[in-house]
């Protein structure tokens, strides 16, 4: 389900960085829900990584689970509104989202669009295609490295969020060490 922008335009494949957004984005603590927009809090990173990924050539599109719809936590509005949140307090920043995609059913909902089901990707790339050979996911948790996985992407692990808490050991510091770390796609073609 598309949260934002509320229409697409129809654009030509491009390189797409799929980013979850709890734990990705914004802080996150396991088992607690964002049901309210002043409840979202962007990392520090967040910002300079999504105008650093737009500046090398890439998409910046967020797909993420938010079941707190299906649990009864907050309503379909509200998550939107958070979502909405989201995309202005990175333009306040100067980094600017493509499209933030969500699923608000449950974990036992059997939906296609419940990470690590591709059904977000493949919804976005409906309306603006990504070019999948340079396009990539990234996430905090084992399901945005499946979802990348499951939808023939590369997908990097990010230890902020759950990717902390998991102890892991390999992924990248945040996300903006990810962002420096891709490829420089407008280098490449010049």
């Amino acid at each position: 389900m598309r949260a934002w922008p509320p229409a697409v335009k129809r654009l030509p494949p491009a390189p797409t960085a799929f980013l979850d957004r709890d734990g990705v984005l914004n802080r996150d603590r396991a088992g607690v829900y964002i049901t309210n927009p002043a409840e979202l809090k962007l990392y520090a990173a967040a910002a300079p990584a999504v105008r650093l990924l737009a500046a090398k050539g890439y998409r910046v599109v967020v797909v993420s689970n938010q079941s707190g719809v299906a649990r009864g936590y907050m309503t379909l509005a509200r998550a939107r509104q958070i979502n909405l949140q989201l995309v202005r307090l990175l333009r306040a920043q100067g980094a600017r989202l493509a499209a933030v995609y969500f699923c608000p059913h449950g974990p036992d909902a059997g939906c296609a669009c419940r990470k690590p089901e591709p059904g977000l990707i493949k919804e976005a790339n409906r309306q603006s295609p990504a070019d999948m050979a340079l396009s990539f996911v990234a996430g905090d948790k084992p399901s945005d490295l499946e979802l990348g996985r499951r939808a023939g992407l590369r997908s990097f692990l990010v230890r902020t969020g759950q990717g902390r808490a998991a102890g892991a050991r390999r992924g990248f510091k945040d996300l903006l060490a990810l962002a420096r770390a891709v490829p420089d796609l407008k280098r490449k073609t010049k």
